[in-house]
């Protein structure tokens, strides 16, 4: 029991310190662990397989909205990367840059990708010369390299995983259909899958991709109150096209630039389900992501019989992600152990239950224990696992709506950015001076114009003047 209590207390308390707890659980839970490398992580298995899941099922809603695979290079030429001011800009100072290959100073030093417009434009100038190319609506799975200052297994490295789709159409309005059907389908996957909810809007200018024409997020709030970007999709406009000179011939047989998009989801989601969904005790994973659904744990199982039907209830469970966890360890530490690694549900089986022909299963998000008949089995897992996929965003949304404030005066922000944590819904005059006035008095930045906008006053909470949009304000990760 000492090695039990022991794994425990080793979890920092989210209430005591938050940081140090999602590092405990990253660690605890063998999520990752840390490189040779400063700021790099090596995903373990348990990590990369919730990766795994997410992957599959966002490349399954991609491909039904037409999307195709390609793989570009990771080394940008620099002149390649030049070809485009404001992105360049935007990128300079997260630039990895190769100088030597084979011990030979090279002609022309190359960047490690921090994304791949500049790669996916010269790709384009080269495939698309008539209407009858277009569109062109290609991802690939990759990882990036940006060399960041401050990082956080998951939530900020130096390399992470991602998924960058990039798409050429003939009109504007076919590409901010697109734009925004990506942004759409990111933040059901996100609801129905991860069971995050999400607010979607549009980034101001100040907070918008270097070189896009408008660019779209999903926010979520983790426990702490800080905000989470968990998704965005940008539209560039023909911007990109100019400078990389894509152009198409039309139905009129007249020359036309293309309009693009982009847009992309990484391995920060992983971040985001621990720290909404995590507690003291370690992991808590939505069903539809957990590598392990069910864990079968025979109880004495030194007695005969017991392995055999741990074994048995496997078998009859194998339309799940299903364990039997024969290892020589306590029940106990094996109890503390799923808990830890946030397996949706456990399954206890023991003598006495196989008597009675039942077992005792145990959800990990409420800690409820039901006996149910072995004859039932299959079928109330399959319910439990549904049921707590819904209760489980639900209870995320209930805490997201109970920790978004409204403030109308300037006083109420500060007063509400320094009391409470969460989001805070305040108007917004268009002015960059009052955006950045709000960061540098109230600490808070804009995380997004909802889709869905409130008049919660007539002026802005920062100049008074007269107010254009309701923004979602927060500390952000």
């Amino acid at each position: 029991m000492a090695k039990e209590k022991k794994m425990v207390e080793a979890i920092t308390s989210m209430e005591e310190d938050f940081a140090q707890w999602y590092t405990d659980i990253v660690k605890k839970a063998e999520l990752v662990e840390y490189s040779g490398i400063k700021g790099c992580m090596i995903i373990r298995p348990a990590g990369y397989a919730i990766w795994e899941l997410i992957q599959k099922e966002l490349d399954r809603r991609f491909k039904e909205t037409g999307v195709e695979n390609v793989y570009m290079p990771m080394f940008i030429p620099e002149s390649l990367l030049n070809k485009e001011k404001d992105h360049v800009e935007g990128f300079a100072p997260e630039v990895a840059w190769v100088t030597h290959g084979g011990g030979e100073k090279l002609q022309e030093r190359m960047c490690v990708r921090p994304t791949s417009e500049t790669l996916f434009c010269d790709f384009y100038s080269k495939i698309i010369g008539s209407y009858r190319d277009l569109p062109k609506v290609y991802n690939q799975w990759c990882s990036v390299v940006r060399w960041e200052k401050t990082t956080r297994p998951f939530l900020r490295s130096m390399e992470f995983l991602w998924q960058e789709g990039h798409t050429a159409h003939a009109t504007a309005e076919e590409a901010e259909e697109r734009t925004i059907q990506m942004l759409n389908l990111y933040a059901d996957f996100c609801e129905e899958i991860l069971a995050i909810p999400m607010v979607r809007g549009r980034k101001t200018d100040k907070e918008k991709f270097a070189g896009a024409e408008a660019t779209y997020t999903i926010e979520a709030l983790m426990h702490d109150g800080k905000a989470l970007q968990s998704g965005t999709s940008h539209n560039f406009g023909d911007g990109f096209a100019k400078a990389f000179d894509i152009q198409y011939t039309d139905k009129e047989n007249k020359l036309q630039y293309v309009h693009q998009t982009s847009w992309g989801m990484t391995t920060r989601l992983i971040g985001a389900v621990i720290m909404v969904h995590g507690d003291n005790s370690g992991l808590v994973l939505p069903p539809a992501i957990a590598p392990i659904q069910a864990v079968v744990i025979p109880v004495r199982q030194d007695k005969e019989g017991v392995l055999d039907k741990a074994y048995e209830l496997g078998n009859i469970l194998k339309g799940f992600r299903v364990k039997v966890d024969d290892s020589d360890k306590s029940p106990g530490w094996k109890f503390a152990e799923h808990e830890m690694r946030g397996v949706p549900l456990r399954i206890e089986i023991g003598p006495k239950d196989i008597e009675a022909n039942q077992a005792v299963i145990a959800r990990r998000d409420t800690n409820e224990k039901i006996t149910v008949s072995l004859d039932e089995l299959e079928a109330k897992v399959g319910e439990l696992l549904a049921t707590m996929q819904k209760e489980m965003l639900e209870r995320a949304r209930v805490h997201r709506d109970e920790h978004t404030y409204s403030a109308t005066t300037m006083d109420e922000m500060l007063d509400v950015a320094e009391n409470k944590s969460g989001f805070i819904k305040a108007m917004w005059c268009g002015e960059l001076a009052c955006e950045e006035a709000l960061k540098e008095k109230a600490g808070v930045t804009s995380r997004c114009m909802p889709f869905a906008q409130e008049e919660i006053a007539k002026t802005c909470v920062c100049c008074g003047k007269p107010a254009k949009s309701m923004v979602y304000w927060g500390k952000a990760y």
